[in-house]
């Protein structure tokens, strides 16, 4: 069916999805935040053998870790030694979420050359995550930024809660845009909007990225983050494409949740995203069968059925014909 579908770039301007783009890049951040909230701690090897089962599936950009004190996420405790042993491949760009100067001294120290920092739109959450105000932490992400641009490394900004907070409820869209403004001011060179807890809808989405552009943000610094707390992520998605949005955040299996966001449930699938992007002829140079198949070991490493539809679609349909995953 997928084969009858025309390619998206073909589209006529004044489709619906006219604006969809041909192509999309995948930004998976199963690694790290995919892991940060599991109860049960993948080890090592473990986490090694995902991350090669999601570069040999075509992801070509991963968020491996999290270089932030063990006390705080236990699950990411291994940091170091993670970045360090991944295999570096040509194409591929890893990166590393740093809370501070000494993350990024770690992230240095095992060789990569993009990291990643996060500020959320809400006050509370600021205070809650990372135990400082916004303004603090722009302060803060301010010299870490400019340090790890002085080392030739690449920086990624984060603008968590800006459909909502598990604290404050709503979130203004001039604290969207304040924040989004700080990072890049910074210097990132790209902007992923997270829906942390998962409250955002279609309409929403399109206000905020349509405020943010408004307010003079690039469509191509553009990237958005869904979790499917409430089953809305792909919908949000498809309105995120439909703008023109080229860079989506994904996890395997639908992994993820913030330590800092009670009640707020895994982050939308890659392979549902991927499937969904087959299916409106949209290039992402994802193979979805070994993606699946990471999804699956994966699920079997943690002990639980992970929430991805698209898994459990695959793993019902083997059930039935009696082959293996």
């Amino acid at each position: 069916m997928n084969d009858m579908l025309p390619a998206a770039a073909s589209g006529s301007s004044g489709t619906l999805f006219g604006q969809v783009p041909g192509e999309v890049s995948i930004y998976e951040v199963g690694p790290r935040d995919g892991l940060q909230n599991e109860k049960s701690i993948l080890p090592t090897e473990r986490k090694l053998e995902m991350i090669e089962g999601l570069l040999d599936a075509g992801i070509r950009r991963i968020e491996i870790t999290s270089f932030v004190d063990p006390r705080w996420i236990p699950a990411l405790a291994d940091h170091q030694e993670v970045a360090q042993a991944v295999k570096r491949r040509d194409g591929v760009e890893l990166s590393a979420l740093v809370p501070n100067m000494r993350g990024l001294d770690g992230a240095t120290r095992a060789g990569l050359r993009e990291v990643a920092v996060f500020m959320a739109a809400s006050e509370t959450h600021n205070r809650k995550n990372i135990n400082k105000s916004t303004d603090d932490a722009i302060r803060t992400y301010r010299r870490v930024v400019e340090e790890a641009r002085a080392r030739g490394m690449r920086v990624r900004g984060y603008v968590s809660c800006a459909y909502g907070c598990p604290y404050e409820g709503p979130v203004a869209l001039d604290n969207v845009q304040r924040v989004a403004a700080a990072l890049l001011d910074m210097g990132v060179y790209e902007l992923s909007l997270g829906d942390t807890i998962g409250v955002g809808t279609p309409r929403q989405v399109e206000y905020v990225l349509r405020g943010l552009m408004g307010a003079g943000v690039g469509l191509a610094t553009l990237a958005v983050h869904f979790h499917d707390t409430r089953g809305t992520a792909l919908a949000n998605i498809t309105v995120a494409l439909q703008l023109g949005v080229r860079t989506i955040d994904s996890a395997i299996g639908g992994l993820g949740g913030c330590p800092y966001a009670p009640g707020a449930s895994g982050n939308v699938a890659t392979e549902d995203v991927v499937y969904m992007l087959q299916g409106m002829g949209v290039k992402s140079g994802v193979d979805l069968d070994k993606l699946v198949t990471v999804s699956a070991r994966l699920g079997g490493y943690l002990g639980r059925e992970l929430p991805s539809k698209y898994l459990k679609a695959h793993l019902g349909h083997c059930a039935r014909i009696g082959r293996a995953v």
